[in-house]
Parts: structure tokens; sequence; C-alpha cells
């Protein structure tokens, strides 16, 4: 999911840079995926985890490449993702899902080197795949170790009643047998503390099945915000460490909003400007329903260049997108001058989450992509337009 407003948001590339392309655009950076992902090798070089891609949380696989030279593979959350992994990323390819088909599940099979149900009942009924000693991939349980660290409850997998992972009670004292790993999601944005914690809960909770010989690995989930500034990654790799020399396990982390935090733009565009109440609004040809989603449910309210908190300076604008939805509605800002159709605002930390959520609701078009291509020797950089959308995208969705 995208950012709330505590966190330190960046423009990771300037508008000046930008004009060349069209409107709306997600753009991102090669250069700060790269320097994302070295802090994350640099996590997987000195705690000895495997570190995976969740594709959940980015999937533009025109920058996997840059990717795949820092990282193990791809965690994925059902037949698509997987598919993309195998085909676009190589490397391990880890697939949970809260509940699987017949028939994804023996596409999936064939590729995938991991695979984690949900629950002890997605697990006996899928037994079958792996009798009478058949190859095939590991095999893993989703754990719920009740153990509370996130604050929006629509974002929090261990929140009361959820359908995420077996609770210990469940489970009870032995692993199914067959089990190769167990994996558990509590995070959300957080830091390696709420980690340290949540492994306390876990350790807690299954002590018994953590002895267990037949257990390989231990997936410690996603939601950890490595590549934020101030992240204590010295405490991550410690606490890595530490738990594999408890358990004799192998450790994976599944981050994906880390891979592209403060790693590209949205370029939007002012079509109109309309008064209603006294309230100024610019309607902009990106859409916060139907481009960027999170605005909405997390809420938050983005980073623009130039923007700032309504009153702060001398223009304020509410700022709408294109849709016939009321609530279609980014927010407020000043401005130090007016905004007139035409004007161009970029808005910030729109790669991770943003881009794998967009719809095209109303027939509004899917943004273009783009990715601002470092070039090592000189230092320069280019933008190039890996993707446009028309009419035949939206028809082809919905018939």
């Amino acid at each position: 999911m995208s950012a709330p407003t505590d966190l330190p948001i960046e423009i990771a590339i300037p508008g000046a840079l930008l004009r060349d392309l069209p409107s709306p655009c997600f753009v991102i950076d090669e250069a700060r995926i790269e320097e994302n992902c070295r802090a994350l090798a640099r996590v997987r070089r000195e705690s000895g985890a495997e570190v995976l891609l969740a594709l959940k949380g980015f999937a533009n696989w025109a920058l996997f490449p840059t990717i795949a030279r820092h990282l193990d593979g791809c965690t994925c959350s059902g037949l698509h993702e997987a598919l993309l992994s195998r085909e676009e990323f190589g490397g391990r390819t880890c697939v949970y899902s809260p509940a699987y088909t017949d028939a994804d599940l023996e596409r999936i099979l064939p590729i995938a080197d991991d695979v984690i149900f949900n629950s002890l009942g997605q697990w006996e009924r899928f037994a079958r795949h792996w009798q009478d000693g058949r190859p095939g991939p590991s095999r893993g349980l989703r754990i719920n170790p009740e153990h509370r660290e996130v604050a929006v409850e629509l974002y929090d997998p261990c929140a009361a009643g959820s359908r995420l992972g077996v609770t210990a009670d469940q489970l009870g004292e032995a692993l199914p047998p067959g089990c190769d790993g167990l994996h558990f999601h509590t995070l959300c944005q957080l830091g390696a503390d709420a980690l340290a914690r949540t492994l306390a809960a876990v350790e807690s909770r299954f002590a018994t099945v953590l002895r267990d010989p037949g257990l390989r690995w231990v997936n410690f989930g996603g939601g950890h915000h490595i590549t934020r500034p101030g992240y204590d990654i010295d405490l991550l790799i410690g606490l890595i460490r530490d738990f594999r020399e408890r358990h004799g396990v192998s450790v994976i982390l599944e981050p994906g909003e880390a891979v592209a935090l403060n790693a590209g733009v949205l370029v939007a565009t002012v079509l109109d400007v309309v008064s209603s109440g006294g309230i100024r609004t610019a309607i902009l040809d990106a859409s916060a329903t139907a481009h960027m989603p999170d605005v909405l449910e997390m809420p938050y309210r983005p980073v623009i260049e130039g923007g700032f908190d309504p009153g702060e300076r001398s223009h304020t604008y509410r700022l709408g997108g294109p849709t016939c939805l009321a609530g279609d509605v980014l927010g407020d800002w000043s401005f130090d001058e007016p905004l007139e159709p035409g004007r161009r605002l970029v808005l910030g930390d729109m790669a991770h989450y943003t881009m794998v959520k967009t719809t095209t609701f109303n027939g509004v078009p899917h943004p273009s992509i783009a990715v601002r291509l470092a070039s090592p020797a000189d230092g320069s950089a280019r933008n190039q337009v890996v993707r446009t959308f028309g009419y035949e995208d939206y028809r082809n969705r919905l018939g």
C-alpha cells in the first residue's frame, strides 16, 4: 500500500525532466530501484536470508533485470503472478494464496519452488499432489501469530477474525506430515523493532512446531520498510541470524514496497478548474479511485512537487479526478501560482502498490508507464515509455 503522510516521501524525478512524456504517466527511476535493491542485497549477504520481490507490491517487469541482479526471486499471490515470476524474473518462485482452485494449483505446481497453504482444510484437500513421494515444490503453512502491529485494520493480517493463517490453537503441537516451512505476515511499513516483537510472539505460540526436525524454512513475510530512511538494518540482520541459529532453518523475506519505495512518480495534468461553495477544484487526468486507490483506502495525502498544505501558499485547490465518482478526490494543496488547464503536476512515491491496483473505472485510461533508465557509464539518464494504453485495453477486459 502507498505511504501515509508521516513517512519521508520524496519526488524521485523532478517534473522538469519529464516534459517529454505523455500524461498521465507512471515513471519509475531505475537508479532508485537499484539503490533500494543494494540495501536489500546487504541484508541477504550479511544475514544469510533469501530476499524475494513481492509482486503484489511491485510488478513492473521492465525493471526485473535490474532487481534480479540483487534478489533471489519472487513471492506470488496466485497463478498469474507465479507465471510472471517464472517467465520474466527467474530464481525462486514462492506462491501463497488464501485459497487455491484445483485448476490454478494444477498449473502452479510445475512452476513453483514453494507452495504455501492458508488453512489446514486446503492442506488436506490438496495433499494428494504429494502422495507416494511424487516430486513437487516444497510445502508450507501460513500461521497467524495473533500479534498485532498494524494500526490500519484494512491492512492488518492479524486483526480479530482474520481469515489469513492458522492459529496456534488450530495447529496444535505438531506440523502436518510433509510440511517444510512456516510463513507469517504481521507488518505493514514497519521497522525491525516490530519484527522483534513478532518473532517473540511466534516463538512463544509456536514453540513446539519450531522444534520439528522436518522444518526447513520460515518466511517472515513482507511489510519490512527496509529502504526507509532510519530503518535499523543492523537490528534486522541480527534478528535473522539469531533466529536461523536458534532453529536451524533458512529464513525468507518478501518485501514489495521496500523495493520500489520513493522510486517512482505519477505525472498528471490539470484539465479544468471549477468552483463551488468557496472551494476551487482542479480536475486532473489522473484519478484517485482508478489510479491511486490507497489515497482513499488508507487514506493518505500524496506529496506533490510544488504543493504545500492548504493556506500555506497563495493559491489553494482541491485536486479531483476525471471520473464521475463524487469522492474521486486526492485532497487539498496550496501553490505559489494559480493552477490552470495544461499545468503538469508530479505526485511522489507512486511506484509500489499504486501501479498494481489501477483500474479502468468509468473507461478512464490507464496511465502510460515509463522508465527513467540510468546509464552507469556517465551517470546520465533518459526516459523510455514502455507501455501505453487505449480503448482496446478497456474493451478487452469486459467482453
